[in-house]
């Protein structure tokens, strides 16, 4: 029997094979649990769907977090078709192009409202809605980067929006621990996803990441998957409010 078998998971932040998200949902399932991948529009449908072919089953739900109408219709499918939910996976960051490039300090206005209401605001309304349907509890799970305490060249406003995310998971476990929801992030180590290849630097940063790292070796997302299954399980019972890191051991060094 799976460790999450009979569980009901949205994830939300799937946009190609090579996502986080994707890897997490791919974690899940193989323990038992339930899909519905939560893709933000037509640009990526095609995509989404050949990552929920893979998966019989697998259900798609398009929804802007941008929009919390779309977060509210969604959410209302999805109690229509299980009645319930008991993981949200939180994978979504976003920064325009010229923000993640050049000197923080040249951050405009614009980019920074983007960043930090894409990247971290959103968590708080996906968690809001899901409420009503987590009756006997869950565990909601979002994605951060360590840029949140350090300065990484060219992650700019990002490591900004993760720093507020890590707050707001904070805050939200204090708010839900009565409900029996429990909310987490894992920091996961440098991964070749298309958003991150977008960041200037990543490549440099990630061949010099496996000689520093105490582990020596390449992060993969089936890592980072496998620790959400530890979290979205009743492992993790009494774990809420905190960051796992899961990056080889990169965040005790001082370089």
């Amino acid at each position: 029997m799976g460790l999450v078998e009979g569980k009901r998971a949205a994830i939300f932040g799937v946009a190609n094979r090579r996502s986080i998200a994707w890897a997490i949902a791919q974690s899940l399932s193989r323990e038992g649990a339930s899909l519905a991948l939560m893709y933000e529009g037509p640009r990526i449908e095609r995509m989404v769907r050949e990552c929920a072919d893979q998966i019989p089953g697998t259900e798609m739900i398009q929804v802007n977090v941008q929009d919390e109408a779309q977060i509210e219709a969604a959410y209302k499918r999805l109690d229509e078709m299980w009645g319930r939910v008991d993981i949200v996976v939180h994978s979504i960051a976003f920064a325009p192009a010229e923000e993640l490039k050049g000197r923080f300090i040249e951050t405009s206005q614009d980019g920074f409202k983007k960043a930090l209401d894409i990247s971290a605001y959103s968590l708080i309304p996906v968690t809001r809605n899901a409420i009503p349907l987590m009756k006997d509890g869950g565990s909601v799970i979002t994605m951060t980067y360590i840029a949140s305490q350090r300065v990484f060249p060219s992650y700019n406003v990002m490591g900004v929006a993760k720093a507020a995310l890590e707050s707001i998971v904070r805050y939200l476990a204090a708010d839900l621990g009565e409900t029996n929801i429990r909310v987490n992030a894992i920091s996961a180590g440098p991964i070749p996803t298309l958003a991150a290849k977008g960041v200037s630097g990543f490549t440099g940063f990630a061949r010099t990441f496996v000689e520093h790292a105490p582990l020596h070796r390449q992060m993969t997302a089936a890592e980072v998957g496998d620790t959400a299954v530890y979290l979205a399980s009743d492992l993790s019972r009494a774990v809420t409010g905190d960051i796992l890191y899961v990056d080889q051991g990169y965040h005790v060094l001082g370089i």
